[in-house]
């Protein structure tokens, strides 16, 4: 196994972070990532598992053996009248997957078009867009546990998905490495298109027969007119999660500022943490190499030479200040490192 030393991460995180792994490592294939924490052991180094680098925000120098999670293949294993499951690789690009689902003619994350990130982060925090959730397509994962160097088989109800949220996140955080994930995709599409400005896109780019394509084409032309390209803009999209608030902390808001809009869920009304965002005065501003985008509020932005530990303080400033403005706690949708 190469074990290379002093290695720049800029690369390998999407908001462009200059930091160095101390050690750093590639896997591509379970036994690789086995033989990484064997490594590791005999180093007397931590380990950090690195997949597309799209939800961290690196703060400071790894003093860890990191390592890059590259697993690929997309394999359908196995299938039904109305559903096949496809087995991925985690370092499987995640886009890469949506159009390759599309191609085979396969639905249920065509409008999870181009999120950034790989595979084996979907679980993890549940990733969704325009009304739909990982969760309605997982099946089960495969992930190392660190400490026994086994391979364990998590199902769905394992995982207790919640909102940007699974085990991963919180009791299991730090003590598994996904390498597989098993989708149960549909042959048939039932297509979701009332959510946000799909269907204006879909009527502006003429589009009369709904096709998987359609739609997914429909959601990155929405994307790249909001979101700035982290090739271009060091960012890692949206930087925090949309709130759920209490309905009668809702109805006050809404007597004060009638143009707010919230949506219904299990536990509350879910409220756009952009919009809170943008009327409290943060959408466009600028504090040197960072900033808050011009276009989307709730995306934090390194411009070259950005700092993580400012980038982390400002979003500090943002919690503040619309906790004071609004009586909200916004929470980070990214993770500190």
């Amino acid at each position: 196994m190469n074990i290379q030393k002093n290695v720049s991460l800029e690369e390998f995180n999407t908001f462009g972070i200059n930091k160095k792994a101390k050690y750093f490592t590639e896997a591509t294939t379970d036994q690789d990532v086995i033989n990484a924490l064997n490594e590791a052991e005999k180093l007397g180094a931590p380990i950090f598992a690195l997949g597309g680098g799209s939800n961290i925000l690196l703060t400071q120098d790894l003093e860890a053996l990191v390592i890059k999670i590259n697993i690929k293949k997309i394999h359908p294993i196995k299938e039904d009248e109305d559903h096949i499951w496809v087995r991925v690789g985690a370092g499987e690009i995640w886009h890469d997957l949506v159009l390759h689902a599309i191609s085979s003619n396969w639905a249920g994350i065509e409008n999870l078009s181009l999120i950034p990130g790989t595979v084996g982060a979907s679980p993890m925090q549940n990733i969704g867009a325009y009304g739909v959730e990982m969760k309605e397509v997982f099946d089960s994962l495969e992930a190392v546990n660190i400490q026994s160097r086994e391979i364990e088989t998590f199902n769905y109800d394992q995982c207790e998905f919640g909102y940007r949220e699974s085990i991963f996140k919180n009791k299991f955080k730090g003590k598994y490495i996904i390498t597989h994930v098993i989708f149960r995709l549909n042959k048939k599409p039932v297509f979701n298109v009332s959510y946000g400005a799909i269907q204006a896109t879909l009527d502006q780019m003429g589009v009369t027969d709904l096709s998987l394509d359609a739609v997914s084409k429909a959601v990155i032309n929405i994307r790249q007119s909001k979101l700035p390209d982290p090739k271009v803009v060091g960012n890692a999209g949206s930087f925090f999660k949309n709130p759920t608030i209490e309905k009668n902390q809702f109805q006050h808001l809404r007597q004060a500022y009638p143009e707010i809009q919230g949506f219904e869920n299990e536990t509350g009304v879910k409220i756009p943490a952009a919009w809170l965002l943008e009327k409290a005065g943060w959408k466009g501003k600028t504090f040197g190499e960072i900033g808050v985008h011009h276009q989307q509020p709730l995306v934090l932005v390194n411009f070259g030479k950005g700092d993580g530990e400012a980038i982390k303080a400002l979003s500090r400033d943002i919690q503040r200040d619309i906790q004071e403005k609004f009586g909200i706690l916004l929470q980070p949708e990214v993770n500190f490192i």
